[in-house]
């Protein structure tokens, strides 16, 4: 099999792991472009893309390459107990670490340096996540609303309530707010994390949001500049 290439790179909000959606396009609101390596920057590899609204990413888990795989993890949405086969999930620890996301087109740029950028909206990846490949999104191939979800559909509709002070979200761009609560409600934590009194940090747009969780309400109290914890 030929060697797989980089096609391109994302710019995200997030620079690490935790606080990420675990689905695509569940937070639209969140802002990402998308910038081809050089030997793809011409404008003909794109040709025809702007009739479609929505991209699939075919993209490489980076960060997780060396984690190994097992045949069962545990979904973080089912309470931390209970396991599935790594096949019937979405978990990144896979045999091969390849993600797949579903993101709106929501512009191209033509740019002097960077040949065509990609503005999409949705997206759960990692600031520079490598992506292998962009293939369009085609309604009356890839949308089945009579598709069954099995154990996902059980637990789409949890969110944790969220008191964010005004004077805490002002700290935030405008244009970044909106994005923010809602990465809040989707609820950041491991499932096996559930300690009122600990206090979790997620890095979003440049700041580190910092908050704890009791009774599924989850108070944010401090919004400071992000330092890597590396």
């Amino acid at each position: 099999m030929e060697k797989i290439r980089t096609i391109a790179w994302i710019r995200s909000d997030f620079p690490e792991k935790f606080g990420i959606p675990r689905q695509s396009g569940i937070i639209e609101e969140l802002k990402a472009e998308i910038v081809f390596e050089k030997e793809f920057r011409d404008p003909n590899c794109i040709l025809g893309l702007e009739e479609f609204s929505h991209l699939w990413l075919i993209w490489a888990f980076s960060e997780n390459e060396k984690a190994g795989w097992s045949p069962t993890v545990i979904p973080p949405r089912l309470g931390g107990r209970i396991h599935k086969g790594v096949f019937a999930t979405r978990s990144p620890f896979r045999p091969n670490p390849i993600g797949m996301s579903c993101v709106r087109l929501e512009s191209i740029e033509m740019t002097r340096d960077n040949g065509p950028v990609l503005h999409v909206l949705g997206a759960d990846l990692l600031d520079r996540t490598p992506i292998l490949d962009i293939k369009p999104y085609i309604r009356y191939t890839d949308c089945h609303p009579d598709a069954v979800s099995g154990f996902a559909d059980r637990v789409k509709d949890y969110r944790l309530e969220v008191v964010f002070p005004e004077e805490l979200l002002e700290k935030l761009p405008e244009s970044k707010r909106a994005a923010a609560v809602k990465i809040l409600e989707e609820d950041p934590r491991p499932a096996y994390q559930n300690d009122p009194a600990r206090r979790y940090g997620t890095a979003f747009a440049g700041w580190d949001i910092r908050y704890h969780v009791k009774d599924k309400v989850l108070t944010v109290c401090e919004v400071v500049p992000y330092q890597s914890r590396a």
